[in-house]
Parts: C-alpha cells; sequence; structure tokens
C-alpha cells in the first residue's frame, strides 16, 4: 500500500478515498459552464464548411462566384488559398515501422476521399450568412468508385484512393514468430471471425472554435474543446502554422466530452487561424450535428480472424488475431493504434498465455477517418480474447470460468511479463472473478432462466473478464500556486472534459498539505501557463497530475521549512511540518509551540516580495513529474439479460461489475466512470451500427439512423471494488476510464450468445440489433 495513504482513510473528510461529488457540478447544473460555443468575442465573425458531397472523386474546380455575391459574405477560400501560406500537413504521429504515412492538407486539392471531406470554407457577418454562402458553392467533382470496408479496398480491383499507396495498404503490421506461434502441436484450437463494428463519436458537445490573431506579436489564440492544450499547441505550432510554439495559445473552457475525438487538431482549425490572420478579427466555427456525424474522426472498426490454441488441459497455448483495420480517406494522428499495438498489448488480457500473434493489415477506404476512441484497441482486444475463451468452452467441454481460472495470472508470478513485453506489477484476478460471481449471485441464476423461459424468453449470462494496459503516463506539469485571496491554484496538463479532475486533484492536494479543500482551484486549459502537459487520454491522468502534485507538495514543503526557520529564527532540521493541524497546515519549531500556518506564511512571502536576503519570493513551484510506468486496470463484469425471440429485442435485466483500479482517490466518481464507459459499451454491442451505401454515403449520418442507449436501455449497474494497489506510482492508483468499454463489450456479447445458443446460435457480430437476432434466430423468414 502505498505510504501516502492515511493510516485511517475516512480520517480526512477531504482526503484520498473519500466520495466527494464533483466540485464543478454546481456551475454546470445550473447551466453556468462555459463551453467553446457560448464565448462571444467583439468583431467576431462566422466559418461554415462546404465539404464534399461525394466519398471519392476528381476535384476538377470550385466555383465561389455566387457564394460571393451572398450577402454578409466576406469571403470564400479554398486550398489555392492556403498553399500560397506553406502551411503544413496533418499526418499520423506514430512511429510505426513501414507505416506509409499519407499527408492531409486542411482542404483538398486534388481528390476528395470520404462524404463530408472539407473542400473550401466561408467567412460571413453572421452564421447564417455563412450557411447561405456555403450552400452556393458549386464544387466540380468527377465521382470515383469508392470502397468503405477494409478487406473490399484489399482486392485487386478495388478502387486505389491515393497513386503512392498501392492496394491502398499504408502499414502491414507483424508480431510474433509465426513459427513459434504454432497451432498444429495444440489440443484444441478455436477460430472466430469477429466485427468491432464502427462508432460514431457522439459527443455531447459538437466542435467548435474561435481563431484570434494579434498583428503586433504575430500571435495566434485559439479557444477549443479539447483533450491537452499543451500538445495541441505543440502539434498546431510546429506541424499546422510552422512557427515557434511561443507563437501559439491554446485557451479550453469546460468539454462536452471527447472519448478521444478531440485529442487532435482538425482541418477546420487551421482554416480558422488562417482566415483570423487575414481578416484581423476573430473567426468562428461552430459544427452542426449533422457536420459531427461526418467529420469528427470515427472509432474502431476492424475486421478480424481470432485463433486460440490450448492443450489437453485446457492451457492457452497462443492467441492469434489476423485483421483488416479500416483507416478511413486520411490517417489521424493516432489511427493504426488500434489494430496494432492496442491490439498486441491488450489481447493476453489477465491470462498467461504465453505466445502472442498479431497480424493487421491498415487500409485506406472512402469514409470518415478512423482515431481514438473510448478505449482505443483495450476493449477489442479482451472481446476478441473473451470471445475465444467461450468458444472454446463449448468446444473442449470445459467449464469457461474453470478455463478463465486455469489460465490466470497468479499473484505470485507477478511482477509477470506479458508476451507483448509488457509487465504486470500486481493483480488477483482469480480472486476478483469470483468475487464477482458472489455479487452477481451465480449459484441463483438457474431459477431465473427458468423464469424466463416460462415467459417465453432467452435468457442469457455473460461474463466479462478484462485487463487493459493503460498510456504510459508523460511528462506532467506539477504546479501549485499560492494566490493573494489565499486560495491555491493546482496547474496541469491534463485536461477535464467530463472526468471531474478538480474534486480528486484537490484530495491529493488537501491530503499532502492540508490546504482547505474550499480554497483549492484547478487550472488546466491555458497552454501559456504550462511548462509541460500529456493531456488527457489512455485513463493515465490521475498516475501523471496525481504524482505531480504529490511531487509539487513535496518542494513546496522543502521551501515552506526554509522560509519558516528564516521567520522564527530556527535551525531548519528544527522545523516540522504538521499538515493536518487543528488551525490548517502548520510549520513549527519542534518541542515548542511557535510557530506559522502555511498560508500565512505563503501570505508574508508575497508580501516581503523576496526582499530578505536569501529569502524565496513565494511557495509556488512549477515542478515537472517525469513519468511512470503504465498500469493495468482490471475486473469482471457479469451481465444477464433476455432476448424477446419473437423481435430480437434485448434487455438487460442484471449487470455486475467488480473492478480492480488501484487506490480509489474518490469512489464516487470511479464509479460514475465506469458507469459511463459500461454504457458506452452496451451501445456498440447492441445498437450502434455506422452504415455506409456503396457509394460511400453515410446512411446512418443522424440521430433519427443511429442508435445511443437511452435510460430505459440502461440497468442498475452494480459496483464493488476489489483494489490492489499499484507498484508503479505513488498513488498506487492504476486508472478507470475507459475500463468500463472493455468489460461491458465481452460480457454483453457473452451474455447474447448464451441466450442464442438454445437455439443452435454461437456467435453474432456487434451490433447485436434486433434486426441483427431476429434474422439469425429467423434465417429461413429473413
Amino acid at each position: 500500500m502505498p505510504d501516502i495513504m492515511p493510516t485511517d482513510p475516512t480520517r480526512l473528510k477531504f482526503g484520498i478515498g473519500q466520495a466527494l461529488p464533483r466540485n464543478e457540478d454546481h456551475l454546470l447544473l445550473q447551466g453556468r459552464g462555459s463551453y467553446t460555443d457560448d464565448l462571444q468575442l467583439p468583431g467576431q465573425v462566422w466559418c461554415v464548411m462546404v465539404r464534399s458531397p461525394y466519398a471519392h472523386g476528381v476535384l476538377r474546380g470550385i466555383d465561389t462566384a455566387a457564394a460571393r455575391e451572398v450577402p454578409g459574405v466576406i469571403g470564400v477560400f479554398t486550398a489555392q488559398n492556403l498553399a500560397a501560406e506553406d502551411y503544413g500537413c496533418f499526418r499520423c504521429a506514430l512511429p510505426l515501422e513501414g507505416l506509409n504515412n499519407v499527408e492531409r492538407p486542411a482542404l483538398a486539392i486534388d481528390k476528395v476521399r470520404f462524404v463530408g471531406d472539407p473542400i473550401a470554407f466561408v467567412i460571413a457577418d453572421t452564421k447564417e450568412a455563412a450557411r447561405d454562402g456555403a450552400e452556393a458553392v458549386i464544387p466540380d467533382i468527377d465521382p470515383l468508385p469508392a470502397v468503405t470496408e477494409a478487406s473490399a479496398a484489399a482486392a485487386a480491383d478495388a478502387p486505389q484512393l491515393y497513386d503512392d499507396v498501392p492496394g491502398n495498404q499504408v502499414l502491414d503490421f507483424h508480431f510474433g514468430d509465426r513459427d513459434k506461434v504454432a497451432f498444429a502441436g495444440a489440443s484444441t484450437t478455436v477460430r472466430l471471425e469477429m466485427r468491432n463494428n464502427r462508432i460514431v463519436v457522439c459527443a455531447m458537445e459538437p466542435r467548435s472554435a474561435i481563431a484570434e490573431y494579434d498583428p503586433a506579436s504575430s500571435r495566434y489564440t485559439l479557444h477549443v474543446g479539447c483533450q491537452g492544450v499543451f500538445g495541441l499547441r505543440n502539434q498546431i505550432a510546429k506541424d499546422l502554422l510552422k512557427v515557434p510554439v511561443e507563437k501559439v495559445r491554446i485557451l479550453t473552457g469546460h468539454v462536452g466530452g471527447s472519448f478521444g475525438m478531440k485529442s487532435s487538431a482538425y482541418p477546420e482549425y487551421l482554416c480558422l487561424l488562417h482566415a483570423a490572420k487575414l481578416l484581423r478579427r476573430p473567426v468562428k466555427w461552430t459544427d452542426e450535428r449533422s457536420g459531427s456525424f461526418l467529420s469528427d474522426a470515427h472509432g474502431r472498426d476492424h475486421e478480424v480472424v481470432g485463433e486460440l490454441a490450448l492443450d489437453a488441459q485446457g492451457h492457452f497455448l497462443a492467441v492469434r488475431l489476423t485483421s483488416f483495420a479500416n483507416m478511413g480517406g486520411y490517417l489521424a494522428n493516432v489511427g493504426p493504434l488500434m489494430g496494432t499495438m492496442g491490439f498486441l498489448r491488450n489481447v493476453q488480457s489477465n491470462y498467461s498465455t504465453p505466445l502472442v500473434e498479431i497480424s493487421t493489415r491498415c487500409l485506406m477506404t472512402n469514409t470518415t477517418p478512423i482515431s481514438a476512441y473510448r478505449g482505443a484497441g483495450r476493449p477489442e482486444g479482451n472481446y476478441f480474447m473473451e470471445r475465444l475463451i467461450e468458444a472454446a468452452a463449448l468446444q473442449t467441454g470445459i467449464d469457461a470460468i474453470e478455463l478463465r481460472r486455469r489460465n490466470h495470472i497468479r499473484p505470485d508470478q507477478m511482477p509477470f511479463t506479458g508476451a507483448a513485453g509488457t509487465q504486470y506489477d500486481s493483480g488477483e484476478f482469480t480472486a476478483l472473478l469470483e468475487r464477482a460471481m458472489a455479487e452477481a449471485d451465480w449459484d441463483g441464476y438457474a431459477a431465473r432462466k427458468a423464469a424466463s423461459e416460462a415467459k417465453g424468453m432467452l435468457r442469457g449470462r455473460g461474463v466479462g473478464n478484462f485487463l487493459e494496459c493503460t498510456a504510459p503516463p508523460s511528462k506532467e506539469m506539477g504546479g501549485i500556486r499560492f494566490e493573494a485571496d489565499g486560495g491555491v491554484t493546482i496547474i496541469t496538463g491534463t485536461l477535464d472534459y467530463g472526468q471531474g479532475h478538480w474534486t480528486p486533484f484537490a484530495q491529493v492536494l488537501h491530503q499532502q498539505l492540508g490546504i482547505p479543500f474550499e480554497r483549492i482551484r484547478l487550472l488546466q486549459g491555458d497552454s501559456d501557463q504550462l511548462i509541460a502537459g500529456g493531456g488527457t487520454g489512455g485513463s493515465k491522468s490521475l498516475m501523471a497530475s496525481g504524482a505531480a502534485i504529490i511531487e509539487a507538495s513535496a518542494i513546496v514543503v522543502e521551501k515552506a521549512r526554509h522560509a519558516a526557520a528564516n521567520l522564527l529564527e530556527a535551525s531548519e532540521t528544527d522545523i516540522e511540518f504538521e499538515p493536518h493541524a487543528a488551525g490548517g497546515p502548520r510549520l513549527s519549531i519542534a518541542g515548542t509551540d511557535r510557530g506559522v500556518g502555511l498560508l500565512e506564511l505563503a501570505a508574508r512571502l508575497r508580501a516581503a516580495n523576496g526582499a530578505a536576503p536569501g529569502e524565496a519570493e513565494s511557495l509556488d513551484v512549477q515542478h515537472i513529474f517525469n513519468e511512470a510506468p503504465m498500469a493495468f486496470p482490471n475486473g469482471c463484469h457479469i451481465v444477464e439479460l433476455e432476448i424477446d425471440p419473437e423481435t430480437g429485442v434485448v434487455s438487460i435485466d442484471r449487470y455486475t461489475t467488480v473492478s480492480d483500479f488501484g487506490t480509489l482517490v474518490n469512489p464516487l466518481l470511479v464509479q460514475g466512470q465506469a458507469h459511463g464507459g459500461v454504457v458506452q459499451g452496451i451501445g456498440q454491442a447492441l445498437m450502434e451500427r455506422t452504415s455506409y451505401s456503396e457509394d460511400g454515403q453515410l446512411l446512418s449520418g443522424s440521430y433519427s439512423d443511429y442508435a445511443l442507449p437511452r435510460a430505459s436501455d440502461v440497468p442498475s449497474i452494480g459496483f464493488a471494488s476489489h483494489a490492489v494497489p499499484a507498484r508503479t506510482n505513488p498513488l498506487g492508483a492504476k486508472g478507470c476510464g475507459e475500463a468500463g468499454c472493455a468489460g461491458s463489450l465481452p460480457a454483453v456479447m457473452n451474455a447474447v450468445v448464451d441466450a442464442l445458443s438454445a437455439r443452435g446460435i454461437h456467435h453474432i457480430d456487434m451490433p447485436a440489433t434486433p434486426e441483427a437476432i431476429w434474422h439469425a434466430l429467423h434465417p429461413q423468414a429473413a
């Protein structure tokens, strides 16, 4: 157990382990949040994008004459206008060997490659005028045949998206020695074809941005919702504008969801910055939901053949994934990650499988580009393994729970190095599984199943045992600033877009320094205030920012002891710091009642302003936490559901989760994160179907055609913690933001298949919509 935990976690009302509501909730619930679209800057003009109506075609020209005559239109811009500025292109940031890193201009130049590909933008005095102007732009496009499936793009006669990308393939990724990952000697080999369905990332807040340019300083400012202002500033400055980073400032207020989608720059942002510089006026753009469906990066989309080899005793010998990964029309910042390193690191899950082989072909198609979506390879890796285990149980006759037990990595094997080279530091996987079964009333299932059958319903039960590898924490800022009004500000490079960082970060600081909880603030959305920042993604925020706050707090104490020694005319070695003294954090001379409060000391230093020789001007700290290894959140979800065989409708009846997220700084927020991930997993498993026509038109381009889970679709979700603190970061935290998806995908789909198995159906792909289930149950009628 990390030594920063109190002996009794309940003794600090606002310390680590307390279930405190989010500090920002009162603002958001009262409608006082400040999102990008809420901002109105003096003199601002509006931008509306013009997008390709074709999925694939040669762009012969763009007629902008009529658009320029629309009242209120200030300008119409195409790729030719941007070309004169020598801007950079968008490209994949991953250092993957063999990657053909095709570059994307902000506006299409020679060809369009998906419906929604931006080809121009209109600036006008009002949003309505800009929209009218955009509708008056007439593109001259010669349509070409389109391809929307990755496997189809690999065919010899498939339409070619790029002249310099033969066969549409940008990467042929392979890990594992095929000669060693041999299945010939296995007692049992299981094979499943599985689909990881494409997801539209339906964040509550559509993307929006406002660009400003100051000619006096040659400096750009972009107000935009994102996942980390430090990294976005670097990408925009270095890669796109090609200016020094100090010439760009990114400001982010509240963010209404992202799930990976808002983590990187988009073409619209460069267009806005260009127009702001040219017009010397703020330029605002807010997407409509119809545009979001087309232009926001999508998630998932893999066609996978999974294979699992077992010996006669049911021990796993090897697992192999052979996949097609859809990249869309352009390579996103991390587009190939999910089907390559994401699969590799996570398919092993919490099982001691000695050999892993991953072969993934990444292909370009005439669809919206694919990027990270909640879990980014981790939920799907676990999904593939859990479905293979269920298939192996059917094939071998060994109970699926017993197969999991036999192959779990044991606590006495820790630290355990997996086949992908990742080193697990902690975990009690079998004990956690047993607790989940107890919480789910495993033994009472037979009676519930009989009751369902009596009603004419098919009942199924599914297990989703999972382990995911978080992103390794990058360098992160731990800033602590003592304000003139007696408040204390935490400055961090991670960014809250729904997680609730303010509260748990304040809990860590309160525990370390005893600062009154209500006086602690959080600054996270201003790149000018940061000296480092890894952003929020990969479930690493608390590991990174929490560790940075702990280290920065230690520096504050060191500075405070020095200042207190000078003030109290004592030796520094005699100064004791008591963070949770009765009157607040205090420094005193050991064995005496002489001392000074920490906040009083900070105020005195500020007033003195370094007047005393050798004295610090403040207790403020700007610290960079280097990094820590990735962590391994794990758990087990157990689902029971009913299927109406007459309609194919699925109703989830019971949902149990037991998770090991390490130290829970704030159990209430952790539970909320887990619930959110579960709901998104239910959505992907049962209803979120992204559909394209043969010519590349998005058929599910609105909420009339694309289903999201509603309250009525979601059961009460049981939550229990089986915490085994991580040994690799000072908090013992393991991350929790995406784990809900990792457990829910396999649990829900295993339950669906279990229910359908009574009718001889042993696999069905996501999404298991009523239509898909009805067709499976009534193949002749279908």
